[in-house]
Order: C-alpha cells, then structure tokens, then sequence
C-alpha cells in the first residue's frame, strides 16, 4: 500500500493485520472509530458506534472538535456544571447582601428603588428613570425593605432557580433572571404613576416561574403542580395589597417568552434562536422604557 511522504507505518504482522498502537505486537482488525488508528481488546472503549481508544475518549480529539464538543449538554444546549446551583447561591447572596445594606441606610432605598419621577408635579423633577437615572431599572431587582418580602422571593429563587440552572445551564439560566428581571421592571415602569416606587426580585421570580411552566410542558411532565402553583401566585398578586401586580405580570411574560426560545430552539440553529430570543426581548424591554420617557419628558 502507497503511503505518503513523512506519514507514519502501522506495524504490521506476516498476515498484513495491523497492530494495536498503544501495544506493539498485538494484532487487531478494530480501529478506533474517531482517530481509525489501530486498538486492541484491552483498549476498546464502547462507543455509541463501534469503539474509541482511551486517548480520543480523555482528550476529545479525533473528529476535529475540541473536548468541550463532547461534554454532555443541558436540554437548552448548556454545559452540564460540577456545582449546578452556583448562578443560584450568587444571585442570593447579593440580594441578601443589599438587603442587609438598605437595612443600614434608608438612601439605600431612595438611591436604588425603582422610580419613575420625583418629586411630583407640580414640583420640577429631579430624580428617577425619566430623569436619565436608568440604572434603577436594574438595581430595584435586588433590592428589598420588609423581611417576609425578600423570603418569599427568595424561597421562590431557591425552589425554582436551582432546577432551572441544571436544566438551562448557567449563561443561559442567568440572562433568563436578569432580562425577566428587567422586563418587570420596565412593564412597572409603564403602567405604574410616575411618583409611585417599586422594588424586590419579584419581576425575576415570576420569569423563572414562567420558564418552569415551559420547560415541564417540554419534557412531558405532569402540568398539574406547576400550573396550581401559577394560579396561586396570580391570585396573590391581583389580591394582595402594595404589590406591583406589573413587575410580575411582565417578568412572567418575559421568563416564558425567554425559556421558550431556549428548550424550543433547533440544535441545527440552537445558538443563534436563543441569541436571538433574547434580544427580542431586550428590544422590546427598551422600546417600552424608551416610549414612557418620552410621554413622561
């Protein structure tokens, strides 16, 4: 047989069958299915199809794809992490931290809650999202006064968050809180009175609820716990008084629109959909925030 100029010569036996690259002198007609150099028994490592050397198997290499392209995958396409719950356990304890911090300082609370406009006509405006501070849109996601506030939102960021990141993955996972987030806050924004303040994860939560509504109807699991949980939530958002019935109204519309693009998206395109999905709806989080300023200046 031919072979080309500098290639290396699989030693072979008087029959003209190759031997094992990893033990000279042991004749075998299998190769490795990804890098075809020749194996034993002693060195065959069952594949989905055929067998795979212990080399290819450790390093991932052999196809002409890095190791990470052979790491097992999340249903959205994440990678599978050691510590499933870190995003989880961060978004935690910044929450806890700022609470702590608005415990200690009322400007805390003025400087970081969400606010459209202050003080109120027929006062000039000074302060709020209208007025150029936009970042309040952000920072009221983490930001809690009452004790029995933050514990719910985050028992509800605990129980709802964890499975969540397991199953998305954690890049995944955290632009799903933090545009659902964003989208409660902005749908707060719009409907909410200019001189009326808004704060708490609750826009967050509610997106994570959403997306675990999407995800159960994904892999086929019993609806029933979930969709009685969902009503039982909108049930004490619409009847509880001193909620912003508009955080968790958009945060639920977002976190689902979000999980959908994500668990629906074609492996074919899975990263370009759920990039896209995303900056939908980011787009049309900006586009809301961007028109209730103008009505408001």
């Amino acid at each position: 047989m031919d072979q080309a100029p500098g290639s290396p010569q699989e030693p072979q036996d008087a029959h003209g069958l190759p031997s094992c690259y990893r033990h000279p002198g042991r004749d075998t007609g299998i190769r490795c299915t990804r890098c075809e150099r020749p194996i034993c028994p002693d060195c065959m490592v069952s594949a989905s199809v055929g067998f795979q050397c212990p080399e290819c198997v450790r390093t991932g290499s052999g196809t002409g794809h890095g190791p990470t392209a052979n790491q097992p995958r999340t249903v959205a396409g994440g990678a599978v992490a050691a510590s499933p719950h870190l995003v989880t356990k961060i978004l935690l304890a910044i929450n806890l931290a700022v609470f702590v911090a608005a415990l200690a300082s009322d400007r805390v609370v003025n400087d970081l809650a969400l606010l459209a406009q202050w003080p109120p006509a027929p006062f000039i405006p000074v302060d709020g999202v209208a007025e150029g501070e936009w970042y309040r849109l952000f920072t009221s996601m983490f930001l809690h006064q009452q004790i029995w506030h933050i514990a719910f939102n985050m028992l509800g960021l605990w129980w709802l968050g964890g499975p969540l990141e397991q199953a998305l993955g954690r890049v995944r996972y955290l632009a799903l809180y933090l545009l659902s987030g964003l989208a409660g806050s902005a749908f707060t924004y719009l409907l909410a009175a200019p001189d009326e303040g808004s704060l708490g994860a609750s826009g967050a939560i509610f997106g994570l609820l959403g997306a675990t509504v999407v995800l159960m109807r994904r892999l086929n699991y019993d609806m029933r716990p979930v969709i009685a949980l969902l009503a039982l939530n909108l049930l004490f958002t619409f009847t509880w008084p001193d909620i912003a019935w508009q955080a968790h109204v958009g945060g639920l519309v977002a976190g689902a629109a979000i999980a959908f693009g994500l668990v629906h998206a074609p492996r074919e395109h899975r990263t370009l959909v759920q990039v896209g999905t995303c900056a939908l709806v980011l787009i049309a989080t900006v586009g809301i925030v961007v028109a209730r300023t103008v009505s408001l200046t």
